[in-house]
């Protein structure tokens, strides 16, 4: 522990202020994650290098900023991701899933209450996002069977799998990054089934709200996936040599379609852009830029002898061989998941044709409220959450499914089999209990789990690279970092003061209350991960400088930053959810915001009664 101050310094200020700017830089879409941490990093490293700091005659080492990387909690984290990735690829999870599933055709109350408790234990061991990327092609498929809105019941799913995943230690990334940094503080050395129960406690009631109450909170939602007018897609159709439109005004080619075609713009050449006059006459190559659902840009296609192409194909190199000229062709709607190869793309470099005979043709942007489109499907670089629309036959789909890369979501046909998948739950059973019963660290076993699962061919060298989203990593490392700087500067220490000094005499219970609220407030303005990092040391030092036991001050933040239950980025599940859901940024703080109370109250009791404060 670095010695505390009565005032801040220098140094200690201008790391708060560099946390400040980093929080603000993680809220901003424009600017990746990746690279906000990498200036965060980058700026602790060289500040502290120019203007060195001395505590107690020892000089701060600046290098101890890049100790992240090789952080215990860093390394269990990643392969925990692997791990989840190979199951995710073996499908190991989806007879469990498909169980929960084929009830609801019975009673719909009673297999969603199955479903909530399949994935609230299974995300209690499993990483979250291959438990939600599993279960929404799922879904998809109850809800086109069973005629129900999938809005009913998707956004039940994703609550459920961050509310178990509060469970155990290793159930969410920022339960290990707390876990790790109370024991490097030499505070304890929390267990894996340590915070199991209040956790189940607490978790219990949420979980009822969320089967209870949720799906009448929610409106029924035309949701893309399901609905018969499924969302408007960003596309360009390239006039071909002899189709009907050359030669044609845009207003005979706009009447050929029962003027139901709409033009965004049309473009001639590389640069040249035409006035959208019903005068103008289209020539071959001329690009028409519409929006409009799969199965219009199809028709449209046909109608006025246009090619549907996404942006940078050549409609007139290679025709014989384009997809829509052989039989068999389909088209289908993939998902945009941090680690696809999809991912931060633009649509213009997505090639999957040499390895699924795939062709992009459009793109669905999914925008928060009030947040522009870019006009140009040309220069939109794809996120998580955003659709692209694909062609191809069977046979590209089944292998883009089985590659487990991608979200191909096809509510009518299950995800892919594979003849590993029970060695995949056997490495995974292993795992979870040499951690459980102390045999080893959680890093450890968990990084033999990944030897084992590469060993038996449940997951491919070339798929551990992708399953390890950079931006993850680079926040988890900056966000240690920056709590790093917080205690070697003694700033931690002065918050904490700050912070005791502003409860004054209020009892203890209180204190941890409210330790609670400004956790669940933080989560779901920046990462949840960073919100863990900052809290702890301060939670830590506030809790020493009460003389009270550190453990449920850790647990506070612990439950806190698991809370991103109210926004659509407070964790990076809700991003899927709101895009294959139909959802909008009201309905997660509809239902959100009472969830946080809910648990907030109820952690605010649990706690204090278990460590009897």
């Amino acid at each position: 522990m670095a010695t505390q101050l009565t005032t801040p310094d220098a140094h200690g200020i201008a790391v708060v202020v560099l946390i400040v700017f980093a929080l603000i830089l993680f809220t901003r879409d424009r600017l990746p994650l990746e690279s906000s941490s990498l200036v965060v990093i980058i700026v602790l490293v060289v500040g502290f290098h120019l203007f060195p700091y001395e505590v107690d005659g020892v000089v701060v080492d600046p290098a101890q900023f890049l100790l992240g990387f090789g952080n215990e909690a860093l390394v269990a984290i990643c392969s925990l991701l692997i791990i989840g990735k190979a199951l995710e690829t073996t499908g190991a999870l989806q007879p469990v899933a498909r169980f929960a599933g084929d009830q609801w055709s019975r009673r719909p109350s009673l297999a969603l209450l199955l479903m909530l408790v399949v994935v609230f234990v299974m995300s209690a061991f499993v990483n979250d996002t291959p438990i939600v990327v599993l279960m929404i092609p799922i879904l998809v498929g109850i809800a086109l069977r069973t005629k129900l809105p999938a809005s009913r019941f998707m956004l039940p799913m994703g609550l459920a799998t961050i509310i178990g995943g509060m469970s155990t230690t290793i159930g969410t990334s920022t339960n290990l990054l707390v876990v790790g940094i109370t024991r490097d503080m030499g505070v304890a050395d929390i267990g894996m089934f340590d915070i199991t129960l209040p956790a189940l406690i607490v978790g219990g009631f949420g979980l009822l709200y969320v089967w209870l109450v949720v799906p009448r909170l929610l409106p029924d939602r035309a949701t893309p996936m399901t609905s018969t007018h499924p969302r408007l897609f960003d596309a360009r159709l390239t006039i071909c040599e002899e189709g009907f439109a050359v030669g044609k005004t845009l207003k005979e080619v706009l009447d050929k379609t029962q003027r139901e075609m709409r033009v965004e713009k049309i473009r001639r050449g590389e640069s040249l852009m035409l006035a959208k006059l019903p005068s103008v006459v289209l020539q071959p190559g001329d690009h028409l830029y519409v929006k409009d659902t799969p199965e219009n840009l199809k028709r449209f296609e046909m109608t006025i002898g246009a090619t549907l192409f996404g942006p940078g194909l050549d409609a007139e190199a290679g025709t014989p061989d384009l997809p829509g000229k052989e039989s068999g062709q389909q088209l289908a709607e993939i998902v945009v998941t941090v680690g696809s190869p999809l991912y931060r793309k633009r649509l213009a470099d997505v090639s999957l044709g040499p390895s699924f005979g795939l062709i992009p043709l459009a793109v669905y942007q999914a925008r928060a409220p009030g947040e522009r489109e870019a006009k140009d499907p040309d220069s939109v670089r794809l996120r998580a959450g955003d659709v692209v629309l694909m062609q191809g036959d069977r046979l590209g789909l089944d292998a883009a499914k089985a590659g487990g890369k991608m979200l191909v979501v096809d509510g009518t046909s299950g995800l892919p089999k594979a003849h590993r998948a029970k060695r995949a739950l056997s490495v995974l059973v292993l795992v979870v209990a040499a951690a459980a019963f102390g045999l080893l660290p959680i890093a450890t076993s968990a990084m033999i789990g990944v030897g084992l699962m590469i060993a038996f061919g449940c997951i491919a060298w070339r798929d551990v690279g992708r399953s390890l989203p950079i931006a993850v990593i680079m926040l988890i490392v900056a966000s240690l970092a920056m709590g790093k700087a917080l205690v070697a500067t003694g700033m931690a220490s002065f918050l904490a003061s700050g912070f005791v000094s502003a409860a004054g005499g209020l009892p203890t219970p209180v204190i941890i209350s409210a330790f609670i609220l400004v956790m669940a407030v933080l989560t779901n303005i920046v990462s949840n991960n960073a919100a863990a990092v900052i809290g702890t040391p301060i939670a830590i030092s506030a809790a020493q400088q009460l003389g009270i036991d550190p453990l449920p001050f850790v647990l506070a933040v612990l439950f806190g930053a698991n809370m991103s239950f109210a926004t659509p980025f407070g964790y990076q599940t809700n991003l899927l959810i709101l895009s294959t859901g139909g959802y909008r940024f009201a309905d997660f703080l509809k239902v959100g915001i009472p969830l946080i109370v809910i648990l907030w109250i109820g952690f605010s009791i649990v706690l204090p009664v278990l460590y009897g404060l």
